[in-house]
């Protein structure tokens, strides 16, 4: 049994086709086809039931895949002893960043990031929460940055900073608002929301302790873009809510429109999330100091309270 062929089993687990899973691992599919034969043979086992389509793992196949991430894993470990130990920071490092995350953070570290490690070779991704999680599980991803706590078995969290949940109300919405609100003062029925798959959704009905009911209403819409509900809010049809950091690239005319809730300020909590493995903890560091680096001026906010990014029903399956 050698690494190499554990490498081919997970590859074809993840592609369910030995052809694809020949092409990421850069070899012929005989030669794939060949070792991972070769490994059922030595085992006396059949971990891919080929007459499925696409192929799927046996019974036996799902307990060996398991096992054979954990020794993947624990082989890179090996050269990140020695990465850590020489002090080097480099090689590839695969980050996931959920949606609402990207657009603002991202901007404000990577040019300082990249120049002062130059020889990380950064691959990013914009991912949902969920397929964050499933990267990590399956070691696709090095780390993450999403919004926590999201207290799973096996993910440890980092946390970079804490983004207030900021109101953005035209006067067109409401005229009686003050500059200071209370969550109370928000009406569910009237909020435009994220679609399906966002954790800052779940965020905001977790705020108003509330779900959204659209039974009755002329307009049913959740968009996948913070624009889209900024314009609509404009437009009279409803309020909506923003991260911290999105509000600093508003037009002038739109930060009109901006409220802030009273303290406690209702808030998101922003980790880098990293499997228990801790692989590649020089370059996730480096990451972190960096990012609170370039955050720590922009957020000064001190007496918050974190939100939970959970939506109802994952909270209860996780506790």
């Amino acid at each position: 049994m050698t690494i190499t062929q554990l490498h081919y089993v997970l590859a074809v687990a993840e592609h369910q086709n030995f052809t694809k899973a020949a092409q990421k691992v850069f070899v012929t599919q005989p030669t794939l086809s060949m070792q991972i034969q070769k490994l059922e043979d030595e085992l006396e086992v059949t971990i891919f039931d080929r007459t499925k389509k696409p192929i799927q793992l046996t019974e036996v196949g799902e307990k060996i895949v398991q096992q054979a991430r954990n020794i993947v894993n624990e082989s890179d470990r090996i050269q990140d002893i020695v990465d850590q130990q020489k002090g080097f920071i480099g090689g590839i490092f695969r980050l996931g960043v959920i949606p609402t995350i990207m657009p603002t953070l991202l901007p404000m570290f990577i040019g300082n990031f990249m120049k002062k490690y130059p020889k990380v070779k950064l691959k990013i991704e914009e991912l949902h929460t969920e397929a964050i999680l499933e990267k990590l599980k399956e070691g696709h991803l090095d780390a993450a940055i999403a919004a926590t706590p999201l207290k799973m078995d096996g993910i440890k969290e980092y946390v970079l900073y804490y983004e207030p949940f900021v109101p953005y109300i035209p006067s067109s919405v409401n005229a009686e608002v003050s500059e200071k609100i209370d969550v109370d003062d928000l009406d569910i029925n009237k909020m435009l929301l994220l679609e399906d798959g966002h954790c800052f959704k779940d965020g905001i009905l977790n705020l108003c302790n509330a779900s959204r009911d659209y039974e009755g209403d002329q307009l049913q819409l959740e968009s996948g873009s913070f624009e889209t509900l900024i314009k609509l809010a404009n437009d009279g049809l409803g309020m909506t809510l923003l991260p911290y950091l999105h509000t600093l690239e508003l037009k002038e005319e739109e930060k009109k429109h901006l409220k802030m809730f009273k303290d406690p300020v209702p808030a998101r909590e922003v980790s880098l999330i990293y499997n228990r493995s801790e692989l590649k903890m020089q370059i996730i560091e480096a990451l972190r100091s960096t990012i609170a680096g370039v955050v720590k001026g922009a957020i000064t906010f001190q007496n918050v309270k974190i939100i939970s990014p959970l939506s109802k029903k994952k909270e209860n399956q996780n506790n």
